[in-house]
């Protein structure tokens, strides 16, 4: 009777906090218990994560666990897709005006077009193209930097003197020959024509090791180089050091790896091993 009697002038003296003080107190020993009971899942100042951290860690790939894809220098590298038939036929493309260089010995008025039936989307459309061919030959470290040449991107009723083509592999044959098992682009008189072979323009050359920007230039101005009249292709005259832009860098920078492909070209049997270089003039230009 004393603990009822207690217990009601507790309850009269803290009316309804007599009943709130003893829940609080069970919630308070609750939260401290699941406090102290549950594992500290903040994230590291290093790596934060939103989520929570996982005790697995995702690595990214590094290359240097792979080897590298084995592509003989002659053939070609894997990579994106290209026309093997065209129709033989050509659209007129990019915008006439680019001039440069003096020319004092040769006018180049050229025109650039695309073999009917060749896809050009895949390599940024045929307004990407023109530029790249008008910017190689506007080049400091091009042809234009030898003051006996000058180039004109010219309409083709401005009577063109050179007809730069990208081209499907089967036209390409048929105008650059059979004579080499492999695909390479030419220069051939018949029509002033630069025949670009498009699988090397999408794919590029196993010596460019996936440089496909430069690889492009050098191609341009390797052809474009044989049309000036530069007909023989010349070898790497010393280890280490850049190629001649007339060297046949699609197919190796290696001597004699070129004399093995064909013994009666210039290239001697020395084993020696040039840099990859696209310009006609690279020291031009710091």
């Amino acid at each position: 009777m004393a603990e009822e009697a207690l217990w009601v002038r507790y309850t009269r003296e803290l009316g309804w906090r007599a009943y709130a003080i003893p829940i609080l107190a069970v919630i308070t020993v609750w939260v401290l218990i699941d406090i102290f009971s549950t594992p500290d899942v903040t994230p590291s100042a290093e790596d934060k994560n939103p989520v929570g951290v996982s005790e697995t860690r995702l690595k990214g790939p590094d290359p240097a666990e792979s080897d590298p894809p084995v592509v003989a220098p002659t053939e070609l590298p894997p990579g994106g897709s290209f026309t093997e038939e065209g129709a033989g036929t050509y659209r007129l493309i990019g915008n006439p005006g680019m001039v440069a260089g003096e020319g004092s010995e040769k006018v180049v008025r050229f025109v650039i077009e695309v073999e009917d039936g060749v896809d050009t989307a895949g390599i940024g459309g045929d307004d990407a193209l023109a530029a790249i061919i008008d910017a190689t030959l506007a080049h400091p470290m091009g042809w234009a930097a030898d003051p006996r040449y000058r180039f004109e991107h010219v309409a083709p009723d401005q009577d063109p003197t050179m007809r730069i083509q990208l081209t499907s592999v089967g036209t390409t044959h048929e105008l650059c020959g059979h004579d080499l098992a492999m695909e390479t682009s030419c220069y051939t008189s018949f029509g002033e024509r630069v025949v670009i072979n498009e699988s090397r323009w999408v794919r590029g050359a196993a010596p460019f090791e996936g440089d496909l920007g430069t690889y492009r230039q050098y191609l341009i101005n390797h052809e474009v180089g044989h049309g000036l009249g530069y007909y023989g292709h010349e070898p790497c005259s010393a280890d280490g050091e850049l190629a001649p832009i007339m060297m046949q860098q699609t197919l190796s920078l290696n001597n004699s790896e070129l004399f093995a492909v064909d013994s009666g070209e210039v290239y001697p049997d020395d084993g020696q091993s040039c840099i990859a270089n696209a310009w006609p003039y690279p020291n031009l230009v710091p």
